[in-house]
C-alpha cells in the first residue's frame, strides 16, 4: 500500500494543489499557499522522499503518480486544480495521463513533456553534472550555492531566493539521487494532445532549464492551452516574483471556474 505524502493545507473550498521540483519541497510554495489559501484551499506536497513523506522504493514517475492519487484520496478531494513546477510539471502530466478525471486544470510551470534527446546523450550527461559535486564530497547546501542563484532570473526577490536556498539545502543526498535519476526517464510526448481539462503554460523569459520556445511548443500540443512567458524571470518564477506569478494563476483560476 502507498504511503500517504506529507502535505501542507491551507484554507477551505475548491482546492489548488502545488508539486514542487528536484530541489524544492512544500515550503517552495509558501508565497502561492498565503495568497490562494484566501478564498480556496491551496495544498502544496512534500513528494515522496521529501519532507516527512517517506519514499518506498526506487523513484519513478508511475510511483509518483500513485502517491498523488493516494494523497488526493486521503484527504477526500474528489478533483483538483494540479499546478506542478519542473519536476512536479511532469508528475502532473503522469498524473493527467492516468487519471485525468481528477483534474479541474492542469498548470504546467517550467517543466517539458520529455527529458533530454532520444539518444540518451544529454541525460547521462545531465546525471552526470548534477552528481559530479556530491561525488567529490560537496553537501546539499553547497550545490544550493552553486544552483539555486544560476536558476533564477537577473534581480529575483531576495526572500524567495532564500526560501529557494533553504529548501535544496534541506533536501536529502539520497532523495535528490533518486529523483536525478528518475526526471531523465521521463517522457509524455504522447499525451499532450489527449489532455482535454483547461490547462495553462508558465515559463519565464530567462530559463535555460525549461526554456520559453520548448514550454510554448508544448502548450500548443495541448488543446486550448493557454500559454504566458513572465519577463525577466527564470526557472523558479513562482520564488523569483509571487505577485508576477500568483496574478497569472489567478486570473486562469477565475476563468476556469466561471
Amino acid at each position: 500500500m502507498t504511503v500517504v505524502p506529507d502535505c501542507t493545507v491551507r484554507g477551505d473550498g475548491d482546492v489548488v494543489l502545488f508539486l514542487h521540483g528536484v530541489g524544492g519541497d512544500a515550503a517552495s510554495w509558501r508565497p502561492q499557499l498565503e495568497h490562494f489559501s484566501r478564498d480556496g484551499c491551496a495544498a502544496a506536497w512534500d513528494m515522496p522522499g521529501y519532507g516527512g513523506s517517506r519514499l518506498e522504493g526506487d523513484m519513478s514517475f508511475p510511483a509518483l503518480s500513485d502517491a498523488l492519487a493516494t494523497l488526493l484520496d486521503a484527504r477526500g478531494w474528489e478533483r483538483v486544480h494540479l499546478v506542478g513546477h519542473s519536476m512536479g510539471g511532469m508528475v502532473a502530466q503522469e498524473f493527467a495521463a492516468t487519471r485525468q478525471d481528477r483534474l479541474s486544470s492542469l498548470v504546467l510551470s517550467a517543466t517539458s513533456s520529455a527529458f533530454g534527446r532520444a539518444d540518451g546523450a544529454f541525460q547521462k550527461q545531465f546525471v552526470r553534472d548534477r552528481l559530479e559535486p556530491l561525488d567529490r564530497g560537496a553537501t546539499m547546501a553547497d550545490l544550493a550555492d552553486e544552483l539555486v542563484n544560476e536558476m533564477m532570473g537577473a534581480s529575483p526577490d531576495p526572500d524567495g531566493r532564500n526560501i529557494a536556498w533553504r529548501c535544496m539545502a534541506g533536501v536529502s543526498e539520497a532523495t535528490y539521487r533518486a529523483a536525478i535519476a528518475c526526471i531523465v526517464t521521463f517522457d509524455r510526448r504522447d499525451n499532450l494532445s489527449r489532455i482535454e481539462v483547461p490547462a495553462l503554460a508558465i515559463a519565464g523569459e530567462q530559463d535555460r532549464n525549461a526554456p520559453p520556445a520548448m514550454m510554448e511548443r508544448m502548450a500548443s500540443r495541448i488543446a486550448g492551452c493557454r500559454y504566458v512567458c513572465l519577463s525577466g524571470l527564470g526557472h523558479l518564477a513562482n520564488l523569483e516574483d509571487p505577485p508576477a506569478f500568483n496574478a497569472v494563476l489567478e486570473d486562469f483560476l477565475a476563468a476556469v471556474r466561471s
